[in-house]
C-alpha cells in the first residue's frame, strides 16, 4: 500500500515490463488501478497480460486474468507466440483466467445495474490462487450493453475502490473515446496511473507509443516513448534509462590500416569509443569498415555487420578487390552479417533488432553501414533519438561502434544528416579531390576525443594489396593528387637524381684534380729531395777538399822545417817563403 501519506515515497509494483519501469520510477503503484487505455491493435491487452505473467514468473506474484472479448483457448495461442504457456502457467497456479462473456442482446435492462456478481466472481478467482495483481480486459465490454450512463459511472468508480480495497496490484485496459481518454470519460479520474497507447502509421511505417498520462504520488517520464511488441514481449527503450556513467577503457585497438594508427596517436581507436566515417559516394567507407573487421576478426574478437545498402555476399565479393577476404571469419563464427532494408520496419523495430542481435551474439564491434539510410524511416530528431541510446547501449557493454555515413554532393561534409557529431569519438572524413580531368580520395581526421591526431590530409589509394594512404604534394598550385601527384613525384626524382649526377661529376672532378694536384706535390718533394741529396754531396766533397789543402799546407810547413835543420822560429805572420830565402842567400 501507499506510504505517502506517512512522508514515504510510494511502494512500486515492479513490472518486468523492458524500459518501463525506468521510465515509471519502478513499475505500477502497488495495490492500485491503473488504467491502460488506446485504440485497437496498440498493444492493450499484450501489457496488461506481460505485467501479470512477469509478476508470477519472475517476482513469484499470482495473477488473475479476467477477459470479457477473449476466451480463454485464445489467449493462449496469442501468447504462445510471445513464448508463454499460459496453460501450463494455469496448471502450476501461477495465474487464473476467467472469461466472462456478456452479450448485449440477451441483457434487458431493468431497475438498477450492479456488479455485484462481478465482484463475487473476482474474490473468488483471486483467491484461487492468491493473487497480487490482476487485470480485467476491456472495461467497455462490461457495460456494453447497458445505456444509463450515470449508473455506468456509479459502478466504474466502485469496481475501482473495490480492487483498491484488496490490495492487489490492477490494470483495467480500455478503448479511446472520441475527445476523452476512454469512452466513458471516468476512468483517467478514477485510476491511480492512466498509460496511454497509441498505434499511428506515418509515410506507410507504423509505430506504437506509449506515454504516463498521470501517476498519483510519483514522479515519471511524461515523454512520448517508442516501443515495440516482438516474440519476447513489449520493448520500450527510452533515452531516459541509459546514463552517462559507463565505464571507459585506455585499450587501443587497430584500425587494420597501419598508415591510419600512426595518424591516430601510432595506436588507433579506443576500445568501446564510437568511430563515423563519413563522405560522399565511391569514396571507400565501406572498405574502411571492412578493414576494421578484419584486424578485429583476426584478434579473435567477434563482430556484428549491419549492412542496410548491400548484402553480405556481395560485400563479401567486392571486399575481395582490396585484399580483403571475410568468408573465413563468417565460417568460423567470428563475424555475422544482418543485412536488411531500412524500411523494412520502424526506427524502434530496428532498435530493438539490434539488440537482440547483440544480445544473442555479443560481439566486440559493430558495424552500421550505412547510418544515413536510416533517415529513409524517420526524420532526423527521431533517428538521434534511437542512435543515441543505441551508442550509450554498446558504450555500457564497451562494443566499439563503427558507423558510415553517406553525405551527398553540394552539402556540408562537415555536418551529418542525422545530428550525430556530437555523439562521436572519431570522426574520419573522406572526400573527393577533383584535379586535372580525374577524381581521387582524400582522408583527413576531423577529430578524435582523448589523443593527439594528424592534421594532415592523405591520398586514399585502394588497390588489390589493400588501402594505401599516402602524402598528398602541395605545391604553388595547390594540393596534388593521383597522376598530378606521381607526375610531380616523378620530375622531383628526375630532378633529384640529375643533382645527384652534377654532384658525382663534380666529385669525380675533385678527385681528379686532388690526384693531380698530390701527383705534382709528389714531384715537387721528389726534386726537392735530389736536389738536397746533391747539395749534402757537394757539401761533404767540399769538406773533403777543404781537408786536403789543410793537409798539403801542413805537409810543406813539415818540409821545410826538415831543409832548416833546426827548428827556427816560425815566420811571422805574412811572410812568404820567398822572403825567408832571401835572407839565406845573403848571409
Amino acid at each position: 500500500m501507499a506510504k505517502s501519506e506517512r512522508g514515504m515515497s510510494l511502494e512500486k509494483c515492479p513490472t518486468g515490463i523492458r524500459g518501463f519501469d525506468e521510465i515509471s520510477g519502478g513499475g505500477l503503484p502497488k495495490g492500485r488501478p491503473t488504467l491502460v487505455c488506446g485504440g485497437a491493435g496498440c498493444g492493450k491487452t499484450v501489457l496488461a497480460m506481460e505485467f501479470l505473467l512477469r509478476g508470477a514468473i519472475q517476482f513469484k506474484e499470482p495473477g488473475v486474468f479476467v477477459s470479457f472479448e477473449e476466451s480463454p483457448k485464445d489467449l493462449a495461442q496469442n501468447f504462445s507466440s510471445l513464448g508463454y504457456d499460459l496453460n501450463d502457467l494455469t496448471a502450476r497456479g501461477l495465474i487464473a483466467i476467467d472469461h466472462i462473456y456478456i452479450d448485449k442482446s440477451e441483457i434487458e435492462e431493468t431497475g438498477e445495474y450492479d456488479l455485484e456478481g462481478l465482484f463475487i466472481r473476482l474474490a473468488q478467482a483471486i483467491d484461487s490462487v492468491k493473487a497480487k495483481r490482476i487485470v480485467l480486459d476491456t472495461v467497455e465490454s462490461l457495460f456494453s450493453g447497458f445505456g444509463n450512463e450515470a449508473i455506468l459511472r456509479s459502478e466504474l468508480r466502485r469496481l475501482f475502490h473495490w480492487l483498491k480495497d484488496r490490495g492487489v496490484t490492477a490494470v483495467i485496459t480500455g478503448e479511446s473515446g472520441e475527445k476523452t481518454l476512454t469512452r466513458y470519460g471516468l476512468e483517467e479520474y478514477v485510476a491511480d496511473c492512466v498509460i496511454l497507447l497509441d498505434f499511428r502509421i506515418r509515410e506507410q511505417i507504423s509505430t506504437r507509443r506509449l506515454r504516463i498520462i498521470k501517476y498519483r504520488g510519483s514522479a515519471h517520464g511524461a515523454d512520448e516513448y517508442p516501443f515495440l511488441i516482438e516474440k519476447s514481449g513489449i520493448s520500450i527503450l527510452p533515452v531516459t534509462s541509459l546514463g552517462l556513467e559507463h565505464t571507459v577503457s585506455n585499450e587501443r585497438l587497430s584500425s587494420g590500416i597501419p598508415r591510419l594508427d600512426s595518424m591516430l596517436a601510432g595506436k588507433g581507436f579506443y576500445r568501446g569509443s564510437t568511430i563515423l566515417i563519413s563522405g560522399t559516394a565511391g569514396t571507400g567507407k565501406t572498405s574502411f569498415a571492412t578493414k576494421f573487421v578484419e584486424a578485429a576478426c583476426k584478434r579473435g574478437e567477434r563482430c556484428l555487420y549491419l549492412a542496410f545498402e548491400e548484402s553480405a555476399n556481395q560485400i563479401m565479393r567486392n571486399m575481395k578487390s582490396i585484399g580483403t577476404d571475410l568468408a573465413p571469419f563468417v565460417k568460423k563464427g567470428l563475424l555475422k552479417f544482418h543485412a536488411s532494408r531500412p524500411s523494412l520496419y520502424g526506427l524502434e523495430m530496428h532498435l530493438v533488432t539490434i539488440h537482440n542481435r547483440i544480445a544473442d551474439f555479443k560481439p566486440r564491434i559493430v558495424v552500421v553501414d550505412p547510418v544515413s539510410n536510416l533517415t529513409a524511416v524517420g526524420s532526423s530528431v527521431e533517428v538521434k533519438s534511437v542512435l543515441t541510446r543505441l551508442f550509450d547501449y554498446l558504450k555500457a557493454n564497451h562494443v566499439t561502434t563503427f558507423l558510415t555515413d553517406l553525405v551527398h554532393f553540394g552539402h556540408n561534409l562537415e555536418s551529418t544528416n542525422e545530428e550525430i557529431s556530437s555523439l562521436i569519438d572519431t570522426w574520419i572524413l573522406l572526400r573527393d579531390i577533383e584535379s586535372n580531368g580525374e577524381r581521387n580520395r582524400g582522408l583527413y581526421i576531423l577529430k578524435s576525443r582523448g589523443m593527439a591526431h594528424s592534421n594532415q590530409i592523405r591520398e586514399v589509394v585502394l588497390n588489390s594489396r589493400g588501402i594505401d594512404l599516402l602524402d598528398v604534394y602541395l605545391g604553388p598550385g595547390g594540393v596534388l593528387t593521383g597522376s598530378a601527384r606521381a607526375a610531380q613525384e616523378a620530375q622531383e626524382m628526375a630532378d633529384a637524381r640529375d643533382h645527384r649526377n652534377r654532384a658525382n661529376r663534380d666529385m669525380r672532378e675533385q678527385e681528379r684534380k686532388r690526384k693531380v694536384l698530390e701527383a705534382k706535390i709528389a714531384a715537387l718533394r721528389a726534386e726537392f729531395d735530389m736536389d738536397s741529396e746533391e747539395m749534402q754531396i757537394m757539401d761533404a766533397e767540399e769538406k773533403k777538399r777543404s781537408n786536403g789543402l789543410a793537409a798539403d799546407r801542413e805537409e810543406m810547413a813539415r818540409l821545410r822545417r826538415a831543409d832548416a835543420g833546426a827548428s827556427p822560429a816560425a815566420p811571422p805572420a805574412g811572410a812568404s817563403p820567398t822572403a825567408k830565402m832571401g835572407k839565406g842567400g845573403r848571409r
